[in-house]
């Protein structure tokens, strides 16, 4: 009987210690709601993760659009520090979209709102334009009015029926969004429904310049029915689409997220890397300064632009245009201030903070 009791009490004091942590919070996010009257009365929950600064600064944010927030956010929350801090991306806001209410169930949900055709399988299956009329009249204007966003650049990231819910997107409401990354695809959808929508947009001949990274595990079932949409895809040459396509090696189908986002968005956020001439290159030269006395140079070694914090330190600069320069070590960005041909200065842009430094030879 005392071992009994003795045990209860240690039970009863574990919980209670329990209790007094703190929950693992994501800094950097915050949740809103919202209740769309256009998709049967659905309150949405939304996942916003803000980049550091963003309180004070007075700059428009690229946005992504990431669905199945319930699942990927906190993955995605990830691969944006680590694209970020290694200089691949910008400073972006990212909107996980997931489903509210009591008790949601995001198996049902997504198969309603991911999916362009009612699949018998599925009674209530084939809501996905309905979800983008919702996108487009409610989600869209909450978060313009909410939040620092850049309307011009929007990608769009989901997996296996969001990744199916990505491409139908593309297809069929191209002016949405400027960037695409799909994983694993459920191209196979309602006997391979999507080919009738590839066939609208390939026709369409859309001007708007887009960027589309998808992908598939190499040991998922659905492989071979994703390479051949993939190889139709890149046979066509669009115009003015940037299309990717890559099977992952030694990847199922849950396990496509994390390398597709990543390299998803560096794909979207790619920048030029042009050449430049000796003789273009070498008004960039000399040395950089600010009044407080911080400096740097800038050489041309082998038509290349390197910069140097100092002897010791130094690395490659990648153009993206006339003005703007960057390396993708960190990030940093190079952004020259030219008046008649002429370099009259530059400001560094690092993590957020910028600092203008003058050419003084």
């Amino acid at each position: 009987m005392k071992k009994i009791i003795l045990t209860l009490l240690v039970l009863n004091l574990l919980a209670v210690k329990a209790q007094q942590f703190p929950r693992v919070d994501i800094p950097g996010s915050e949740v809103r709601k919202i209740t769309s009257t256009i998709v049967a009365e659905q309150e949405y929950e939304l996942q916003v993760l803000l980049p550091a600064g963003y309180a004070t600064s007075t700059k428009k944010y690229p946005v992504v659009y990431l669905m199945d927030s319930q699942w990927d956010f906190p993955n995605v929350k990830s691969i944006y520090g680590q694209q970020y801090f290694d200089g691949f991306i910008p400073e972006l806001i990212v909107v996980g979209v997931t489903w509210g209410g009591i008790n949601p169930n995001p198996d049902s949900l997504r198969a309603r709102d991911y999916t362009p055709t009612n699949e018998t399988r599925l009674m209530q299956s084939g809501g996905a334009d309905k979800f983008l009329d919702f996108m487009q009249k409610e989600l869209f204007p909450f978060v313009e009015a909410n939040y620092k966003v850049d309307n011009n650049s929007r990608t769009l990231m989901g997996c296996s029926l969001g990744g199916l819910f990505t491409l139908y997107t593309l297809f069929t409401h191209t002016d949405m969004f400027t960037g695409y990354a799909a994983a694993s695809p459920a191209v196979g959808w309602d006997n391979e429904v999507l080919y009738k929508y590839e066939k609208f947009f390939a026709e369409k001949k859309s001007t708007q310049p887009l960027r589309v990274y998808m992908t598939v595990g190499d040991v998922e079932r659905g492989r071979p029915v994703f390479e051949r949409f993939a190889k139709n895809m890149q046979d066509r040459k669009y115009t003015n689409v940037n299309l990717r396509s890559k099977v992952l090696e030694n990847t199922g189908h849950s396990g496509t997220k994390s390398e597709t986002y990543s390299r998803g968005l560096q794909y979207v956020f790619e920048r030029n890397q042009l050449k430049l001439s000796n003789d273009e290159l070498k008004k960039y030269t000399g040395t950089y300064a600010v009044d407080r006395g911080n400096k740097f140079e800038i050489k041309n070694e082998g038509n290349e632009l390197v910069f140097y914090y100092s002897p010791e330190i130094k690395f490659p600069l990648l153009v993206n245009n006339e003005k703007h320069f960057y390396a993708t070590h960190e990030f940093f960005n190079l952004y020259f201030n030219i008046t008649n041909g002429k370099i009259e200065g530059v400001n560094l842009a690092r993590y957020g903070s910028t600092m203008y430094f003058n050419k003084i030879n």
